[in-house]
């Protein structure tokens, strides 16, 4: 490349001057409109990509799931629910807050193959009777208030979680090792729960509990597992006799209660025959009472007889004056005399009738 040269002319007071350019001086010249050109475009491009970022940045929208902390310069400016809103670019930001319900395990964790993994430092806990337990949780959670969830706390998950373990163990502490594992499950369940909304509610970290339930319980070791598993087999055993037992008791309880009412049915009759009869006896005796003040010697008598009436006839009777020595069967004789009498008595009798005729 040769360089520029420049010739100057002194003609007409030396005003006109001259130049001469080679080859490459032309093609500087035909490159600077290109230039300029190109970085007209890139300036172009940039403020158009700019306002297109700006414009979209005005805007956000909000779904059914989430809640939007809208805040400026750090302070809070409002909490937006579905939709879509509108804010200043670059001065506002926008938090989203997941509002559906989360879980999380508590005495155990999962891993990458879906198995349960134990951890002890959280499932093993001590009950009242001082026996060891572990047992497992799991905690339903949501968001309650999404200002205190991004701004009381940096950490609101792991401070729930401490707080739930602290409810489970003081609640588990008050029960003893069997309730814990059999009966007892649905009732600290509940009292976890309430003592954990109580808990959460003062703290203020944004999360409400939604449900918490007993995945299992079972002692640490697995010899104390299997002593409890016949613990288990033998009370199952017992509740069967129990059932068995009441279903007789339902079986015999109607029949002796038929059969009682049978009784006091019987008894009641009893009772009325008795009185009527007792009645009876007392007014007979009145009325007998009253003959014999005004007879007294004949009523004697009449009640004699009548007593005798009833006694000697099935009694065999001997009259003697004391000084009998011996005594002779007189059955056959006194019946043949009966015999005679009755006899002559008929013969009379026929005599009479035959006279009268």
């Amino acid at each position: 490349m040769q360089p520029f040269r420049f010739q100057r002319n002194s003609g007409a007071g030396g005003r006109n001057r001259s130049s001469s350019f080679t080859g490459t001086t032309d093609q500087g010249k035909m490159k600077l409109p290109d230039g300029r050109k190109s970085l007209r475009i890139v300036l172009i491009a940039a403020a158009v990509l700019f306002l297109v970022y700006t414009a979209r940045d005005c805007f956000y929208n909000v779904s059914e799931q989430q809640q939007a902390v809208l805040t400026m310069f750090g302070q809070v400016v409002r909490t937006d629910t579905a939709g879509l809103y509108f804010k200043l670019p670059y001065l506002q930001k926008v938090h989203f807050v997941d509002m559906t319900t989360h879980g999380i395990g508590i005495g155990y964790q999962m891993d990458d193959g879906g198995q349960n993994i134990t951890v002890e430092d959280e499932g093993v806990m001590i009950t009242s009777d001082f026996n060891f337990v572990d047992i497992d949780f799991y905690l339903e959670y949501k968001v309650s208030d999404p200002v205190a969830y991004l701004y009381n706390t940096p950490q609101p998950e792991q401070i729930m979680k401490n707080i739930t373990l602290a409810c489970i163990r003081s609640t588990v502490s008050d029960f003893q090792v069997d309730d814990v594992i059999t009966t007892g499950k649905s009732q600290i369940q509940a009292r976890v729960k309430e003592e954990l909304t109580a808990a959460l509610q003062k703290h203020d970290i944004g999360l409400q509990a939604v449900n918490i339930q007993i995945q299992d319980a079972e002692p640490p070791t697995p010899e104390i597992v299997q002593a409890f598993k016949a613990v288990e087999t033998a009370k199952q055993g017992a509740d069967t006799a129990i059932n068995n037992a009441k279903k007789y008791q339902s079986e015999q309880i109607p029949s002796a209660e038929a059969e009682a009412d049978r009784i006091l049915q019987q008894a009641d009759a009893d009772k009325e025959a008795r009185i009527a009869e007792a009645e009876g006896q007392a007014q007979r005796f009145e009325e007998m009472y009253a003959q014999y003040r005004r007879y007294p010697l004949i009523t004697r008598q009449r009640m004699f007889y009548e007593v005798m009436e009833d006694v000697l006839p099935g009694q065999k009777v001997i009259i003697t004056d004391g000084k009998t020595q011996e005594m002779f069967p007189l059955e056959q004789f006194a019946g043949g005399a009966v015999s005679s009498d009755d006899a002559g008595s008929g013969k009379a009798d026929n005599a009479q009738n035959s006279s009268g005729s």
